[in-house]
């Protein structure tokens, strides 16, 4: 293997090691099965799917068999997700679009709990450090990851001390950010017969560690990969139809207002800017000036 690949995967098996979990997050993406190969303490993998709409099941097996690990999964019914929507807004305090994801990560973290997990890894903050998403490879990267590494959250830190559960995140290392934050940007973004690849290096580094399909699966965003997509066709139909238009809040479509009116029902109130603050264009929260997001109502960029 290739020097600068085998000190990636070096440095990525110690952030592992130093953010172990009892449990893992698996959706059989390259992130958790990364992080899966790179535990020395198999850790009990836990996949959550909206009845049979996704398709992480069937990597997640794939990667829990290869790594020889424990899979728990649990299938989640349209109504259970239906009436948790509720709980999961107020814990969150958002009617941001994103609820879906927001949603599976939920299930997946309270299936943990039910198998006695007290701390699990998840994947998050790989696809910022690596590049994973489509939209930065037309990016300059040396510019655009550092900065949205200084503002990025993830909802699965609140959703864990919420079911007393901690939540450990190996590529959010300290170590491991620095070191990612110094690799040349066409390490993480390489053309493949005219295909771009995201997080190239760490497709690289751990190929002999994971099957191939999981390899060069596709980045699948949590939603569709676990299926919670499909709520979104069934809340849009549960909408009435009315002029979004003349509402103070700009929605983007019905699922997005269905989002609200929970929100005020549980919530209650639109928290107005403070200190350093700017207003968010879209809800009129205040947002941190260092943010172009609005965790308010998933307004990007404010």
């Amino acid at each position: 293997m290739p020097r600068y690949e085998e000190l990636v995967k070096i440095r990525v098996t110690q952030a592992v090691r130093r953010n172990l979990g009892e449990g893992l997050l698996l959706s059989g993406g390259l992130d958790s099965s990364i992080i899966a190969a790179a535990a020395h303490q198999k850790p009990t993998a836990f996949t959550v799917s909206l009845e049979d709409y996704g398709t992480d099941v069937k990597f997640a097996r794939l990667a829990a068999e290869y790594l020889d690990m424990k899979l728990y999964i649990k299938k989640v019914t349209i109504d259970e997700a239906i009436q948790s929507i509720p709980e999961v807004i107020r814990v969150l305090k958002t009617f941001d679009p994103a609820i879906p994801n927001d949603l599976a990560t939920y299930f997946g973290l309270k299936l943990s709990r039910v198998h006695d997990c007290r701390n699990i890894m998840t994947g998050d903050g790989c696809d910022e450090l690596f590049a994973g998403y489509d939209y930065m490879h037309h990016m300059n990267l040396e510019d655009h990851i550092p900065k949205i590494v200084k503002s990025m959250s993830f909802n699965s830190n609140t959703l864990g001390d919420y079911l007393s559960l901690k939540v450990k995140q190996p590529f959010l290392d300290s170590e491991l950010i620095e070191f990612a934050l110094n690799i040349n940007p066409e390490l993480k973004v390489k053309e493949i017969d005219g295909v771009k690849w995201g997080k190239w290096i760490l497709r690289e580094s751990f190929k002999h560690h994971l099957p191939k399909d999981i390899i060069w699966r596709r980045k699948t965003p949590i939603e569709a990969g676990s299926g919670f997509t499909k709520l979104r066709e069934i809340i849009e139909k549960q909408v009435e139809d009315i002029d979004l238009s003349r509402h103070p809040v700009k929605f983007i479509n019905r699922e997005h207002l269905y989002y609200y009116k929970i929100y005020m029902q549980e919530v209650g109130y639109i928290p107005e800017p403070c200190g350093n603050d700017k207003r968010c264009l879209y809800c009129g929260a205040g947002v941190p000036a260092y943010s172009r997001h609005c965790r308010t109502c998933g307004a990007y960029p404010t």
